[in-house]
């Protein structure tokens, strides 16, 4: 067999391609119109992405600034690799962010999906009173005088 032969392979997606109601989060086999729950590495990614294009940067200049390949800084940002947290604290710092910073807005949209999730899923009446809506727990221990949680308690749907 040639080469030219075995470079004809089918080749199957890792993941599904976006729909045009939801671009960034494909809708789950199981609920076709409910959107899948969103990847972390995906939220960190859009969290940076956007961050740099607010400051009005390049990826190159990101990249230089926090000594990360363009290439991986780029497939970081798209949602494609799974990034450590050494590179993930080098891309905040060159983009004038804590690694906190870019978590807790990764943590707010990922909190933000998990509502838009719940009223998609309360509003199809598909799963209803049968228990298949779960509930919304607070996260991290109460504080006397104070709501739970950090930034004022943070939702996680279970």
């Amino acid at each position: 067999m040639s080469i030219r032969v075995t470079n004809q392979a089918d080749v199957i997606p890792l993941r599904p391609l976006p729909t045009a109601a939801s671009p960034a989060i494909p809708a789950t086999p199981e609920l076709p119109g409910l959107p899948r729950e969103p990847l972390w590495r995906d939220l960190v990614g859009e969290v940076l992405r956007r961050e740099r294009q607010a400051q009005g940067r390049t990826l190159k200049e990101v990249s230089e600034a926090a000594r990360i390949s363009m290439a991986y800084l780029s497939e970081v940002e798209r949602g494609r690799k799974e990034a450590s947290s050494e590179v993930l604290a080098a891309a905040a710092q060159a983009l004038g962010l804590s690694l906190a910073d870019v978590l807790a807005l990764a943590g707010e949209r990922l909190v933000s999906l998990a509502a838009v999730r719940a009223r998609s899923r309360a509003g199809a009446g598909s799963l209803g009173a049968a228990g298949g809506h779960r509930s919304v727990r607070t996260a991290g221990p109460a504080r006397r005088g104070g709501p739970a949680g950090p930034m004022g308690g943070v939702l996680l749907a279970a």
